[in-house]
Parts: structure tokens; sequence; C-alpha cells
């Protein structure tokens, strides 16, 4: 039940001997198992008790519920959500720089008409907006560069 070896026993035998005494020992030990016995009547009858209120509360759908969670298949659900009708999966599965595309053939879209009213960032009057020069002279990226075409920037 603890796990104690032959030896550990022995020495634990050995030490109540000492300092309990030989004579009072055996009270000692028979009270020792009287203890044992009683709580071990104790946790039977709280496990009888507790099997009497899962067969009164019924809890069989309690088990099913649970099989169901343990079936549940969490990407299925949130693809369904995301993209119930598959646009999105279409779009990025294939060639993505075109047909037998490389890197230096790809096309990037270009903006053809100026960002609209509601997405430039207000302005307060009298006042220009600040654009840094390294910002402002900078190349502007293109819209999609595909993985592994540029090489790290050394600084």
């Amino acid at each position: 039940m603890f796990g104690l070896a032959w030896s550990e026993v022995l020495l634990i035998g050995a030490v109540a001997l000492i300092a309990i005494g030989p004579k009072d020992l055996p009270v000692a030990i028979k009270a020792f198992t009287g203890a044992i016995r009683k709580a071990r009547r104790l946790a039977a009858e709280f496990q009888g008790h507790v099997d009497e209120l899962v067969r009164e509360a019924d809890l069989g759908g309690i088990t099913d519920s649970l099989n169901e969670l343990r079936n549940f298949d969490v990407k299925s659900t949130v693809e369904n959500a995301v993209d119930p009708d598959g646009t999105l999966k279409s779009a990025f599965s294939g060639d993505i720089l075109g047909e037998g595309g490389t890197a230096e053939t790809a096309t990037t879209p270009v903006a053809s008409e100026p960002l609209a009213e509601a997405a430039r960032p207000p302005q307060i009057e009298g006042i220009p907006p600040f654009i840094p020069p390294e910002i402002a002279n900078a190349p502007k990226p293109p819209a999609f560069i595909p993985p592994g075409v540029l090489l790290p920037i050394e600084t």
C-alpha cells in the first residue's frame, strides 16, 4: 500500500520497539490495526454513497458528452467557421507565382486608384504631414514577396 520494502518495515519495527517499549508494543499494534480497519470501512462506505449518487443522478449522459468532446475536431470546425465555401483555401493553394513562373517573372499588383478619403490619416490644418526622408525616398516593396527571394540585410 505504501510501497515499503522489508528492510524499511524492519527499521520502523525496531524504532517502534525502542520508542514504545516491548511491554506496550502489542497494544500499540492492535490500536494501529484497528484504526486502519476503521479507515477502510469509512472509505468503503464513502465509495458506496458516491456510487449510489451516480446511479440516482443517472450520469450516463455525461459519459456520452465526454466521448463527444473527445471526438471533437477543432480544425474542421474552425475551417468551416472561417472559410465555409472554401474560397480562401483555393486562393492559397496551387502556384502563386503563375504557371511555372519564377520570382523574376512574377508581377506585383499596383494600386490603380489613390487611397480613398476614409483610408487616409486625418490631417490638422496648417501642419503638413511629417514623413521621414528615409521612408519618403525608400523604394516601395512589392505587394507579395515569395519566400527565399530576398536576402537578409546586413547591418
